[in-house]
């Protein structure tokens, strides 16, 4: 595999299910790109939040990159923000939420993808808006 370059302007979104908050722009998976992992940015709406889930050998990693939130894991509650990076292990169930006024963005990493890239991808693919394109291209 040669060296990957993407550029925001090439970025697609999606949602996984029609009534989901939630929103991925993805940068890299196994499917598109051949990587041995998935990473997104995952855009939480005012309020939305992941449904409760755990990954059976994939550890996963949020870093915030804008707005804020908290997280369940292990049964305790953690609030998120901008710098901040949550990793979970495999087999703690979890729920990440937008606690703030506007939209909470974090960096996702699933390693190994188990699946995830797919689960993104047989969703519907969404326009991305002003503010995740003002995201991307401030992130240059």
């Amino acid at each position: 595999m040669s060296a990957i370059v993407k550029r925001a302007a090439e970025a697609r979104g999606f949602r996984i299910a029609p009534q989901d908050s939630n929103h991925f722009i993805t940068l890299l998976d196994p499917l598109e790109d051949g990587a041995g992992f998935t990473l997104v940015i995952e855009v939480f709406a005012p309020g939305g939040a992941t449904p409760p889930n755990t990954h059976r050998h994939a550890q996963e990693a949020f870093f915030v990159l804008k707005g804020s939130g908290r997280a369940r894991a292990g049964g305790a509650w953690r609030e998120l923000g901008p710098g901040d990076t949550l990793l979970l292990p495999p087999g703690v169930e979890h729920v990440v939420e937008n606690t703030g006024p506007g939209k909470l963005y974090c960096l996702t990493l699933m390693v190994p993808d188990e699946d995830f890239a797919a689960l993104i991808r047989a969703g519907t693919e969404v326009a991305l808006d002003a503010e995740d394109h003002a995201l991307l291209g401030g992130l240059r």
